[in-house]
């Protein structure tokens, strides 16, 4: 049976099976869940894949898609890991969180944890919480913000011997987005991506940050060739500043390192100004919001397509890993046009714009 038929059988399935189902349900063949595993869900996964052709044609692309992971739960491509993550957490028997984040991590970990009556500890240092939106977030949702002396690797540091010691009060998982349980959740998005398209992408580009997305995706497409789902595995591309502010201050993983190697693709820099241009042009063009730090995918895009450095003819699927909603200031920034005042006619509104 050939791989368009498949997809195509698994999407009349889906068409007639009822109720939609939980992201655990939906590829339990893929995730390390049993029986056992309590099927919890806050509606995360089956995010759009849209066929951004006003941006495409902009950039250069013209079957440019973008990945929207920013209409998950909590408005980040966290969730698909979390659901995961917490899931096994109680089966095990866990009731507590705890994480090291100011981003969207401590936001989803505080909304599952709300989901599931599990307590939740964020841990970041002191100077690094003030500015952040999502501590707000996962303060709302009920979760204990712990602001700690030093860096962000004194507060990974005291998280690991805290999980670690023997005289706890109550048994605690620690959320790490580049675990492999958060990783098992993410690639799911990956499958996602082949089922819309009928087929893998000629290339697919996430915002690095530590690299999770980069190794997530890249195990997800792997595991769907090795399952004759797909008959081919995009290139990998990573895109972030060099000054960027990644969550945690973490390196990039060794892991989303060779995902890069063996897909033949590429981690690269693109400017501040490039991807502010992005940000902008994903707005005007498309009429949809992200994270700017997501809109890193789309600016390496272009930067790679202006420079021949891939087929601006090929499938290109862009990852918009967070929403907007996690920096209003810039969600609320320059408009494409200026603001207009017009008598309360309508000869008054057409002179105002033109007409």
């Amino acid at each position: 049976m050939r791989m368009s038929e498949v997809l195509r059988q698994l999407r009349q399935q889906q068409a007639t099976a009822g109720a939609r189902p939980r992201l655990l349900e939906r590829f339990e063949s893929f995730l390390p869940t049993d029986d056992a595993t309590p099927l919890i869900s806050l509606g995360e996964g089956f995010t759009p894949l849209i066929h951004a052709r006003r941006l495409g044609r902009a950039i250069g692309c013209p079957l440019l898609h973008l990945k929207m992971e920013t209409q998950n739960p909590t408005g980040s491509s966290k969730d698909r890991g979390m659901v995961l993550v917490v899931a096994r957490a109680l089966e095990e028997g866990s009731r507590a969180l705890i994480c090291v984040s100011t981003g969207s991590t401590a936001a989803s970990a505080a909304a599952y944890g709300a989901h599931t009556g599990m307590e939740v500890i964020v841990v970041a240092p002191r100077a690094d919480i003030a500015a952040a939106t999502s501590i707000l977030r996962a303060e709302a949702a009920g979760a204990h913000v712990v602001a700690v002396d030093g860096g962000w690797a004194d507060a990974h540091a005291a998280v690991a011997d805290l999980v670690a010691a023997p005289d706890l009060a109550r048994p605690v998982r620690r959320v790490d987005p580049v675990g492999p349980l958060s990783i098992e959740g993410q690639k799911t998005a990956a499958f996602e991506v082949c089922e819309d398209l009928g087929g893998a992408p000629d290339h697919l580009a996430v915002p690095v940050d530590d690299g999770a997305d980069l190794t997530a995706y890249w195990q997800g497409f792997g595991e769907y060739r090795a399952a004759r789902l797909v008959e081919t595995v995009p290139v990998m591309l990573g895109f972030q500043t060099a000054t960027a502010d990644r969550t945690g201050h973490r390196p990039i993983s060794e892991r989303a390192i060779r995902a890069r190697d063996d897909s033949g693709g590429r981690i690269d820099a693109v400017t501040e100004e490039q991807i502010a241009s992005a940000y902008r042009d994903i707005r005007r063009h498309e009429g949809l919001s992200c994270d700017p730090r997501s809109a890193a995918s789309v600016a390496g895009v272009r930067k790679l397509a202006s420079q021949g450095a891939i087929d601006p003819g090929g499938t290109i699927v862009c990852v918009l890993t967070g929403h907007g909603l996690a920096d209003p200031e810039a969600a609320g920034g320059e408009s494409a046009h200026p603001r207009l005042e017009a008598a309360a006619t309508a000869t008054g509104i057409r002179r105002a714009v033109g007409w």
